[in-house]
């Protein structure tokens, strides 16, 4: 059919058609064993083909070029949209369509979704001393008493976002303090707010401390979901093999390094939290359908997902959906515990990582970005440090 339209969303290439009817027609339904006649003449109808064949895929690679370069401009965290103005030309049987990159228009890939939150436990009992590792499985080890402290001013940072008023702390957080110590109300109005949290007991006791701060009626959920968790380094650990291995670790590189004895790499956990970011687009499509046809009003300052997690699967997030390559996520550094992380929207529908997080993190400006100054520098591929 003719080639309308082309998308890339998630590494995934999605080729628009216009379903022709011949012999070549693609049916998606069932169709009885007795019945074998041709189908009617049908009016031209959208498609979306799954699969092609390699050939047919090869053939429509120059399709992309336009897109590639036009990623300099693209915002963070959105998802190109299937509706381009288009030149045509004609290439053998099939009439391609040219994407003008100049046309192309955006959508938010978190509907409804108006700040993403992340934020690492606070202070654990294996921050101050490692050897706890040695007789305490890594995901029962809990908060200290200055863990649960930082647990609950990340609460009350969380619970200013949703009542937009600021809270000014000696860090230069953004975050507001009423004269009774609770977080005030803007206008009377409340965000809604949507946690994740990791199955481990710091993470689990951070958010207890949290949840003391934020209204219960701000609440729409909470979700355990493992995919978040802290880095496996192995079973009950012994303290000096773990150092070996850490500092192994930080001459391999922390992506690639697999701890030994069922541990795991950085690259593992980038694969789960890659699927966890997928559930999270498609639960925003349930609950803020679910809000706004059940409560309309409540969704007026939007809804927050806020992620309660560890140092490396955070910036394995962050690396996932900002698209940072290899070589920058080894640049940069875990967030302090207790630390809020905050994803705003920006104006073209995507989120962005606030510049003094980006900066104590040591993730690059957008546009400083490797895979955009590849294009331009091809000697970029050979590097093999960092």
């Amino acid at each position: 059919g003719s080639v309308t339209s082309c998308d890339i969303h998630h590494n995934i290439v999605i080729i628009a058609v216009t379903r022709e009817t011949h012999n070549r027609d693609l049916h998606l339904h069932h169709q009885s064993p007795s019945h074998h006649q041709s189908p009617a003449p049908t009016a031209p109808s959208p498609l979306f083909i799954v699969s092609m064949s390699l050939s047919s895929i090869f053939s429509r690679v120059h399709l992309l070029r336009s897109h590639v370069r036009c990623q300099r401009n693209r915002r963070p965290g959105v998802a190109l949209i299937n509706h381009y103005h288009t030149s045509s030309a004609t290439s053998g049987n099939d009439q391609v369509s040219y994407i003008d990159p100049s046309t192309i228009q955006r959508k938010n890939s978190l509907p409804g979704i108006q700040r993403i939150i992340l934020l690492r436990h606070g202070e654990s009992l294996g921050n101050v001393d490692q050897r706890a590792y040695v007789t305490t499985a890594d995901w029962r080890i809990p908060l200290t008493e200055l863990g649960r402290e930082q647990a609950r001013l990340a609460g009350k940072k969380v619970a200013s976002h949703l009542s937009g008023i600021e809270y000014a702390d000696d860090k230069g957080g953004s975050n507001f303090n009423d004269n009774d110590g609770k977080v005030g109300q803007k206008n009377g109005k409340k965000g809604k707010i949507f946690f994740y949290v990791s199955p481990y007991l710091r993470t689990r006791q951070t958010l207890r401390e949290i949840l003391r701060e934020v209204d219960p009626e701000c609440i729409v959920g909470i979700r355990e979901d493992p995919r978040i968790a802290e880095q496996q380094f192995g079973n009950f650990q012994s303290h000096v093999a773990i150092q070996d291995n850490k500092a192994q670790r930080s001459d391999f590189g922390r992506f690639f390094y697999r701890f030994p004895d069922g541990g795991e790499s950085g690259f593992d956990v980038y694969n789960r939290v890659s699927g966890f970011i997928g559930t999270m687009q498609r639960d925003s499509y349930d609950v803020s359908e679910s809000w706004s046809k059940n409560c309309p009003s409540s969704m007026d300052e939007g809804m927050t997902i806020c992620i309660v997690t560890h140092g490396l699967a955070m910036r394995l997030i962050l690396t996932r959906y900002f698209q940072y390559t290899v070589h920058e996520f080894e640049r940069s550094h875990n967030p302090n515990n207790g630390r809020v992380v905050v994803l705003e929207p920006t104006t073209s529908g995507g989120f962005e990582l606030s510049e003094v997080d980006r900066i104590a993190m040591g993730f690059p400006h957008y546009k400083e970005q490797e895979r955009f100054r590849v294009m331009d520098d091809y000697s970029l591929l050979d590097k093999s440090g960092w």
